[in-house]
C-alpha cells in the first residue's frame, strides 16, 4: 500500500530551499564582489607596491671614495683596487658551509673572516656577493683561478679599498674610516641617510674623514633586477650609477707638516700654525702619531693594545684635545688686557725684587735677585713674573676672564673638524660651577696670582693659543681657524669655499697691539728666544713659555734631572712673522722638554724658514732641533725644490688582522 504524498507541500519545500541557496549564493558572491572591490580600489598602491618588490629586487652600486690632498694637490687619502673572494649564497649549489671549508683548503681563510661572512650575509640579499677574504695575493688569486671550476656562485672581484699614503703623516688631520657601528647606524636613520649606506660598511671615524663624511662619501647608486620567486636574478631592469664622493682640499702644507713631524721625533707634543689673515691651518701636529690604515678593515687586539695602552697617547690629538698652562706665552696678552683696561700704560714701571709676597706667600721670579726697575716692554723681552703677579693681583680674576675671552682662550674656536676641547679660562662662576663643596667654590685671592704668568687653573689648547696670536699678527681681526680650504664638485669641478664667516675686529687700539708686538719682537731679538733667530732674513716676534707640571715646595729648588721625565716643565713658544706684515703665526708645545727657547724656538724658526724663504734644514741641522741641541745659529739649508718629495708611498699596505668584534 503506498503512502499519499503532499505535493503542494514538497512543492512549497522545494521552492523554499532554492531561494535559501540562491540568496547564500548571493550574499557570497555580494562578498567576494566587495572584497574585490576593497582590494583593486582602495589596496590597489599597496599590493602594486609589494607585487613589484617580489618582482624586483634593488643592489646597490657603492661610490668611490672622495680623495683629500693637501693644498698643493699632494694626495694624503685615496682608493686603491685589490682582489676580494667573493660568494653569491643563490648560485652555490652545495651547502655553504662545505664550500668555505673547501675554499679554506686553497686560500688562507681565518676565523675572522667567516665571522665577517656570516654577519654581512645576514645584511645582504641572496643574489648579493659577500666577501669572505679581501686583499688577496697574486699566488692566492692564481690558485683559486686553477680550481676555479669547482666553485659556481663564487668568484674574485676588484675592489677599492681606503688607503693613507704617507701612513702616520698627518694621521690626526686626516683621520680615519672604520665599519659603521650601532651608534652611527642610529644616527643615520635620524638623520634618514640609511639609504645611502647601503652595500658599505665604512664611514669616517676622526678628522676630516669623520667631519667631511657627507662630502666624501658620494650618492649610492642603484641596479634594479627582476629576479624569479626563489630569489635569483633574471635580469637587470635599469641602473642609476653611483657619484664618487667630492674632493677635499686641505690648507695643510704637508711637506711643512712633515718637517715639524720630523723634528719633534719621539718627543710628545703639539704645534699649530696659522695663516692670521684668513685662518687657514697651515701645520696641525699631534706627536705622537698612528697608522690610519690599521683601522680600514678593522684593528687587530695587539695594535690596538698597543695604541690604547701606551703612555705615550699617540691616538690623543694633542693640537685639538690636549689643554696645558701656557706659562710665559700668556704675558703678552696679559700686557694687551692691561692696556686695555687701564691698568697699566706702556712706560710705567714696577721693581721686581726677585719675588713678590702676597700675604705670608712667596712668589718667586724665575731671575735671582730679579730684574730691577721694569716696564711692559722690558717685562715681555725678559720675561718678568714678579711684573704679571702684581699685574693680575691689580686686575682680578674676572677682569681677566673678561679680557681673555674674546681672544677665544677657554672658547671652542669652531675649527671645522670634531672633538675640540674648550680648555679652562677661571673665573668666579667656573669656580663655582665646577666643584660642589662650598669651601672649594670660594675664589681665593692668593690663587688669581698665578694666573698672572699662565699658570693655576689656566689650561688651553695649543689651537686657542695660536688662534689668539693670529688675533695679535692679525691687528686685533680674528678669523676663524679651518683645515678644508675648499670642497671640489666631483662632477662639475666647482671649487665650493668652507669658511664663509666674516673676519671679527675685537676693537684693540692700534698703540696698544703695536706696544705688544714690539715687545714680542724684541723677545726674538735680544731676548729668551734670540738664541734661536741670529742671523735670519726676516724680523719675527715670539714669546718663551715654561708651563709647570709638577709643583715643587715654596723653598726648593727645580732640578730637572732629579725629577720623573714625565713630571718636568713643558717648552711653550708663540711666533709670528714677518712681524711687519705676518703671513704664519704658531703656537707650540714639547711635552716635559723645560725651556721654550731650548727646545721649542729651534722648530719655530725652521718653520719660518721654509714658508719664508724656502728652505728646508740639512739633515744634521734636523738631528740637532730633533734633540733639543739646536740652541746656537741655523746650519746649513736646502732649498725646498731641493729635498725629495714626496716620500714614496705605500701603493698597497700590509693588510692588518680583521677583528669583526672591534668597531673602534
Amino acid at each position: 500500500m503506498s503512502l499519499l504524498r503532499n505535493v503542494e507541500y514538497d512543492l512549497r519545500r522545494f521552492r523554499a530551499r532554492v531561494m535559501v541557496a540562491s540568496l547564500m549564493v548571493l550574499v557570497a558572491f555580494g562578498l567576494l564582489c566587495t572584497r574585490l572591490v576593497y582590494l583593486q580600489l582602495w589596496r590597489y598602491q599597496e599590493f602594486s607596491a609589494q607585487a613589484e618588490s617580489n618582482r624586483t629586487a634593488i643592489v646597490p652600486i657603492v661610490p668611490n671614495r672622495g680623495v683629500i690632498m693637501d693644498r698643493n694637490g699632494i694626495v694624503l687619502a685615496t682608493n686603491y683596487s685589490a682582489y676580494t673572494l667573493e660568494i653569491t649564497p643563490s648560485k652555490v649549489v652545495e651547502p655553504l658551509d662545505e664550500v668555505i671549508e673547501k675554499l679554506a683548503e686553497l686560500i688562507d681563510i681565518q676565523g675572522r673572516d667567516k665571522r665577517r661572512f656570516r654577519k654581512l650575509r645576514e645584511e645582504s640579499k641572496s643574489f648579493e656577493s659577500v666577501p669572505i677574504r679581501t686583499r688577496l695575493s697574486d699566488e692566492e688569486v692564481a690558485r683559486f683561478a686553477a680550481q676555479r671550476y669547482r666553485f659556481p656562485g663564487v668568484e674574485i672581484r676588484a675592489r677599492l679599498f681606503r688607503n693613507y699614503p704617507y701612513s702616520e703623516l698627518a694621521s690626526h688631520v686626516i683621520g680615519y674610516i672604520g665599519r659603521i657601528n650601532q651608534s652611527e647606524k642610529e644616527k643615520l636613520e635620524e638623520q634618514e641617510n640609511v639609504g645611502n649606506y647601503r652595500g658599505t660598511d665604512y664611514i669616517g671615524k676622526l678628522g676630516v674623514e669623520q667631519s667631511y663624511e657627507r662630502q666624501l662619501h658620494g650618492q649610492t647608486g642603484v641596479h634594479e633586477m627582476e629576479t624569479s620567486a626563489g630569489g635569483h636574478a633574471v635580469r637587470r631592469l635599469r641602473s642609476s650609477p653611483a657619484t664618487p664622493g667630492n674632493t677635499v682640499v686641505l690648507s695643510i702644507d704637508i711637506k711643512l707638516q712633515q718637517l715639524v713631524e720630523d723634528m719633534y721625533g719621539a718627543r710628545r707634543g703639539a704645534l699649530v700654525a696659522i695663516d692670521p689673515s684668513n685662518g687657514e691651518v697651515l701645520a696641525f701636529v699631534s706627536k705622537p702619531t698612528f697608522d690610519p690604515n690599521l683601522f680600514v678593515e678593522g684593528i687587530d687586539v695587539d695594535n690596538w693594545q698597543k695604541l690604547n695602552e701606551s703612555p705615550d697617547k699617540p691616538l690623543l690629538n694633542r693640537a685639538l684635545r690636549g689643554t696645558y698652562p701656557p706659562g710665559s706665552t700668556y704675558k703678552p696678552f696679559m700686557s694687551l688686557a692691561a692696556l686695555n683696561t687701564g691698568k697699566r700704560n706702556a712706560s710705567q714701571i714696577i721693581y721686581d725684587p726677585g719675588f713678590f709676597m702676597f700675604g705670608n706667600h712667596r712668589f718667586r721670579d724665575d731671575k735671582e735677585g730679579g730684574h730691577g726697575s721694569v716696564d711692559m716692554y722690558k717685562s715681555i723681552v725678559q720675561s718678568c713674573d714678579t711684573y704679571y703677579y702684581m699685574l693680575a693681583r691689580d686686575m682680578g680674576v674676572d677682569l681677566i676672564y673678561e679680557q681673555m675671552k674674546p681672544l677665544g682662550f677657554g672658547q671652542l674656536t669652531g675649527i671645522d673638524i670634531q672633538g675640540e676641547s674648550r680648555g679652562i679660562l677661571p673665573s668666579t662662576d667656573w669656580k663655582q660651577n665646577t666643584y660642589k663643596r662650598a669651601e672649594q667654590q670660594r675664589w681665593y685671592s692668593g690663587e688669581t696670582i698665578s694666573l698672572g704668568i699662565g699658570q693655576g687653573y689656566n689650561s688651553f689648547t695649543m689651537l686657542q693659543l695660536a688662534q689668539a696670536v693670529s688675533i695679535l699678527a692679525n691687528n686685533g681681526v680674528r678669523n676663524r681657524p679651518h683645515l678644508v680650504r675648499e670642497v671640489v664638485d666631483i662632477e662639475t669641478k666647482e671649487k665650493q669655499v668652507v669658511v664663509k664667516d666674516p673676519p671679527q675686529s675685537l676693537g684693540f687700539k692700534p698703540e696698544d697691539l703695536d706696544v705688544i708686538r714690539k715687545a714680542m719682537v724684541g723677545v726674538n731679538l735680544e731676548g729668551t728666544s734670540a738664541g734661536s733667530f741670529v742671523s735670519a732674513e726676516y724680523t719675527s716676534a715670539g714669546k718663551t713659555g715654561t708651563a709647570q707640571v709638577y709643583t715643587i715646595k715654596q723653598n726648593e729648588k727645580y732640578v730637572a734631572g732629579k725629577i720623573d721625565e714625565r713630571l718636568r716643565d713643558h717648552a711653550l713658544f708663540i711666533a709670528f712673522a714677518p712681524a711687519e706684515d705676518p703671513k704664519v703665526a704658531l703656537a707650540m708645545v714639547v711635552e716635559n722638554a723645560g725651556f721654550g727657547a731650548q727646545s721649542a724656538a729651534p722648530i719655530a724658526r725652521r718653520v719660518f724658514d721654509y714658508l719664508l724663504l724656502g728652505l728646508y734644514p740639512s739633515q744634521e741641522d734636523l738631528d740637532a732641533v730633533r734633540i733639543g741641541q739646536a740652541t746656537r745659529p741655523v746650519g746649513k739649508r736646502r732649498p725646498v725644490a731641493s729635498v725629495p718629495w714626496p716620500p714614496k708611498p705605500t701603493s698597497v699596505p700590509p693588510e692588518p688582522g680583521l677583528d669583526d668584534e672591534n668597531e673602534r
